[in-house]
């Protein structure tokens, strides 16, 4: 297979295909469903999952949780709005964050900022990290618990930048998977939000087995791929943990040739993080920058839950890498036909 270029994961979207809003129920947005080895598509609802799986087939799922990583802060003698957006936790015991701040160009070093109607949280401008970043010091009295408690009262849930509504309180359950667990991530692993209680019982009832791996999604998820030359793109680091639970329960299925689902994109480079020689996955608590584009061999999962996802980003080349670039690109095509809806919370496709 010839190197893939940037230009060749671009499609025109039509804007009305953004999904504002997801569907009413979890598991009945809509799901495409492609059989790769003779290119059928089917359109189901998601619900219908319950008919690909077998006995002991087992379902890969990440179980980071999304915190409300946006705020609204005011700085000091000007009272500028500003926008900040917490990105990780550098040191708990100095209170120090990376964030970026919007606008961007109105914040330097030493500025002061207030949040809170009484302005009773402050933070001062450390560092101006990247072109993008700043590191902010917190200064606060009190325990680490109190401080997290009053930044998860200001911040709200951090729905992406494409969706253009006001956050509303529904999005504080719909943003967020029912088995979020993991506190770290500033966005949701989307492919999981359409699970519901009912099914995860209707596929526990069947037999299939659950298996968690936990990685906490950065905004690098998002970054838009800018050089054509893919070998070129260097990926955010994330952290990520792989259970010796998760990898028992993933290879007893591998060895006794059981299907192997990842559940979005993010689990799936979770698993191809860490795969031991023969192929296994093994135990891993770490950070992981891997970016899967064509030509690429998969060793683990055997299909793929994921949701439509934007032109020229990652996560289209990781699911062309596995798919097939034609495939997809075919497949696409479809959902727009169709009027699937695209991105977080918008429809979804099981590549089997």
């Amino acid at each position: 297979m010839n190197k893939m270029k940037l230009s060749q994961f671009n499609f025109d979207l039509p804007e009305e295909l953004v999904a504002e809003y997801p569907s009413e129920n979890r598991d009945e947005a809509r799901l495409m469903v492609i059989h790769r080895d003779t290119g059928k598509i089917e359109h189901k609802l998601f619900k219908d999952l319950i008919d690909y799986v077998k006995e002991e087939d087992v379902m890969i799922m990440n179980n980071t949780k999304v915190f409300p990583a946006r705020m609204y802060g005011n700085k000091e003698k000007t009272g500028a709005k500003i926008e900040v957006f917490l990105l990780r936790e550098l040191n708990r015991e100095s209170l120090l964050w990376d964030v970026l701040v919007d606008p961007a160009r109105k914040i330097r070093i030493g500025n002061k900022l207030y949040f809170g109607d009484d302005e009773s949280l402050v933070a001062e401008v450390i560092d101006n990290t990247t072109s993008r970043g700043r590191t902010l010091r917190f200064l606060f009295d009190g325990p680490y618990e109190e401080f997290k408690q009053k930044i998860t009262e200001l911040g709200e849930t951090p729905l992406p930048k494409y969706i253009k509504r006001a956050v509303e309180k529904s999005d504080h359950d719909r943003y967020q998977t029912i088995y979020a667990k993991e506190e770290g991530a500033v966005a949701a692993p989307t492919a999981g939000l359409h699970f519901s209680r009912q099914l995860m019982k209707r596929l526990e009832l069947k037999g299939v087995e659950f298996a968690e791996v936990t990685l906490h999604i950065g905004l690098g998820t998002f970054r838009a791929v800018e050089v054509e030359d893919l070998t070129k793109h260097k990926m955010d680091s994330e952290q990520m943990i792989i259970t010796q639970e998760c990898a028992d329960i993933v290879n007893k299925a591998k060895t006794n040739r059981k299907k192997v689902f990842a559940v979005g994109t993010t689990s799936m480079r979770s698993i191809e993080t860490s795969v031991s020689t023969d192929g296994l996955l093994k135990p891993y608590e770490g950070w992981t920058n891997k970016f899967i584009f064509p030509p690429y061999e998969f060793s683990i999962a055997d299909a793929l839950i994921t949701n439509f996802h934007t032109p020229l980003s990652t996560l289209l080349m990781m699911i062309s890498a596995f798919g097939g670039h034609d495939l997809m690109m075919q497949a696409y095509q479809e959902a727009i036909k169709e009027k699937y809806k695209f991105y977080s919370y918008g429809d979804a496709m099981l590549i089997l």
